[in-house]
């Protein structure tokens, strides 16, 4: 299927007739899948998008600005507020796809006027050919038409924006609609209506061959169940809005606290341990300064002179040796005295005794030299005097360092007291810090009601289900003994043994089909983000399907690691993977594309992601999102079929299409 051409009339802010031409295939007949609209925000580019799905699919299109609309009210919104009371607003959307293996081309056309009449459009589905002549037959069945070729429940994972792409990156679970969306284009949900019928069949039987008695307890019993169904969704819906509420109380707990926190809220909590931290600190400076007075009042003046202290104990170490040396002298000379007496006794030359007697006195001469030279004694202390002395100058180094010591715990506690008076001094006064505790108070007892409403709600939740549980056991026994027996009770029993099957028909498809979408998604996903190392393997949840990555050695790869830009791209590759899996030959048209994207996922997604995504592929991009660089890209790679510019005037409010774009 593809998109050939988008007519609006008076739609939005389309003023008059507005031609779109969609169809990839450019004048010179070559394919090129990308047609490129660009716009300023505000300016028509979801409008576009709606136009497309309200085409398709009328009351049942899931339009960007209905919301709790009704049909009659959505459609008089959209009518042009320039338009004139008797023009009517119209959408045309022609396309092409495959029937019976031969290509044929329709053009759906939907008009209203401002008031429409029954609170409907005007729906004409004509033939190319023939533009004429409507095929009603065709238009009294569309909705089951265009089920065949685009169901609306597949039709986000194919005509999305980038919001939807933002929560799908953000959300670890994919929402609901996606979940529906990926059940449906799997097939999954063939076999769930598949039970539900055999469900309804199976009831439809029981009532048949129940008597009357029988059929109204067995009502009664039905009735008792659907009651119970109703009060478990109710309460289910309840829940969901409670954890809504829950996020919202806990975000504002949170800020609370990061106000309570910066105001000072949590110091002026703690001023009576500061306080009390202040005043042990400042007896501890007292103590330090005492002990400091102490020291100051011995012995600790004589550094002051230790040097002079140093120099008198190496001077009466000199004169220690040079009285020694005085000593040794006598000794030596008494000695040689004694000696020559027995040379002499030895009858050794005259002259030989001379020169012993002449170097004995020289060597003498040179012993005590090497002491006595230029040294004069004055300090005259003897060694008791020494040996106090040196006790003294130990005493004054363990006291010099014990003081160092001591000046620098001085100063710590110095600064510890000064942070501790910084700290006092940023909490908040009294006033403030009760109106930040009341606050943070409030929004804490906010989000425990809220917690134990949803504890209350789950627990209701729990009996509502067992209750239900209990009646359908009393259903299924109540049929059992008054029913099944009858000469029917093999349709029962076999579509228990159908539904058995179908279980395991589900449990496999869904294996296969994921297994499938696993490979793709992976695939699709190491392609965009062009890191081999960083994901190996993805894998799918086959209840919720959310995502889990892994990495080359098997090992989880946790989602809060990848950056927002590379979330984006696992969400879209998703999506493309979706699309792959699906086999459907469809067009993709993509809101605001590039919301959050960093310069290199950009370049990947505009070079890797849109001329790949599918044969045709429908761009609404701002100026900022699809840039100077990146339309220079697509356009040397011949990506793009046609440019069109949506020219917006905010003094008018209305939207012109312009060929070309913003380069």
């Amino acid at each position: 299927m593809k998109f050939l051409e988008l007519v609006l009339k008076n739609f939005g802010p389309y003023s008059g007739e507005q031609v779109i031409n969609l169809d990839p295939k450019t004048d010179d007949e070559n394919l090129r899948p990308i047609v490129l609209l660009g716009g300023m925000n505000g300016g028509g580019k979801t409008t576009l998008m709606d136009a497309i799905r309200l085409a398709l699919y009328g009351h049942r299109a899931q339009c960007s600005t209905r919301g709790n609309l009704s049909y009659s009210d959505f459609l008089s919104q959209c009518v042009n507020s320039h338009a004139q009371p008797f023009e009517k607003t119209q959408i045309e959307l022609a396309f092409e796809h495959i029937e019976n293996n031969q290509p044929v081309k329709y053009r759906i056309v939907r008009n209203w006027s401002k008031q429409p009449k029954d609170g409907k459009d005007s729906l004409g589905i004509f033939g190319e050919e023939d533009k004429t002549w409507g095929i009603d037959s065709l238009a009294n069945i569309w909705d089951e038409y265009i089920e065949n070729l685009l169901p609306l429940g597949i039709s986000n994972l194919f005509l999305f924006d980038g919001e939807q792409v933002k929560e799908l990156a953000e959300q670890d679970v994919p929402p609901a609609t996606v979940t529906e969306a990926i059940r449906a284009l799997l097939g999954l949900e063939l076999a769930e209506r598949l039970a539900i019928d055999i469900d309804i069949l199976v009831n439809r039987k029981r009532k048949e061959l129940a008597d009357t008695k029988d059929l109204a307890n067995l009502e009664e019993i039905e009735a008792q169940l659907q009651q119970l169904q109703t009060e478990y969704d109710v309460e289910t819906s309840h829940g969901v809005s409670l954890q809504d509420e829950l996020k919202i109380a806990e975000k504002n707990q949170q800020s609370a606290f990061d106000k309570f926190v910066s105001d000072g809220g949590k110091i002026a909590g703690e001023r009576d341990r500061l306080e009390k931290q202040k005043v042990a600190k400042v007896d501890e400076l007292e103590n330090s300064r005492e002990s400091m007075s102490e020291l100051a009042a011995s012995a600790l003046p004589l550094t002051l002179v230790e040097d002079l202290l140093t120099q008198a104990q190496r001077q009466g170490e000199k004169e220690v040796k040079i009285q020694q040396a005085q000593m040794a002298r006598e000794i030596l000379e008494e000695r040689d005295k004694r000696l020559l007496t027995w040379i002499n006794q030895q009858e050794v030359l005259a002259t030989k005794i001379d020169e012993i007697k002449k170097f004995l006195e020289q060597d003498v001469d040179t012993l005590n030299s090497s002491f006595l030279q230029g040294q004069a004694s004055w300090l005259l202390a003897d060694a008791e005097t020494l040996s106090q002395l040196g006790n003294i100058l130990y005493y004054l180094q363990n006291s010099e360092k014990l003081a160092k010591q001591q000046l620098t715990s001085l100063k710590n506690k110095e600064e510890e007291i000064i942070n501790l008076e910084r700290q006092i001094q940023r909490a908040a006064e009294p006033e403030e810090y009760k109106k930040l505790v009341t606050t943070l108070q409030e929004s804490q007892d906010k989000v425990a009601q809220l917690k134990a409403k949803i504890e209350t709600t789950n627990h209701r939740l729990t009996e509502l289900a067992d209750s239900i549980n209990k009646t359908k056991k009393n259903l299924q026994e109540y049929s059992v003994e008054n029913i099944d027996r009858r000469n029917r009770e093999h349709i029962i029993a076999a579509s228990a043994k159908v539904q058995e099957t179908l279980k395991i028909f589900r449990e496999k498809l869904t294996l296969r089909k994921l297994n499938k979408l696993e490979i793709e998604v992976t695939e699709c996903f190491r392609y965009l983000l062009h890191k081999s190392d960083l994901v190996h393997r993805i894998a799918i949840d086959t209840n919720t399907f959310s995502l889990s990555l892994y990495n080359l050695q098997g090992k989880p790869v946790p989602k809060h690691r990848l950056s927002a830009g590379e979330k984006q791209l696992l969400a879209i590759a998703f999506l493309w993977g979706l699309a792959r899996v699906s086999g459907r030959s469809l067009p993709v048209a993509i809101d605001t594309p590039l919301g959050r994207l960093d310069s290199s996922h950009r370049t990947n997604l505009v070079e890797r992601y849109f001329p790949s995504a599918s044969h045709q592929v429908i761009l609404l991009s701002t100026d900022t999102e699809i840039g100077e660089k990146e339309i220079k890209t697509l356009r040397q790679n011949e990506a793009i079929a046609h440019e069109y510019l949506l020219k917006y005037d905010p003094k008018s409010r209305q939207t012109t299409v312009k060929e070309g774009y913003f380069w």
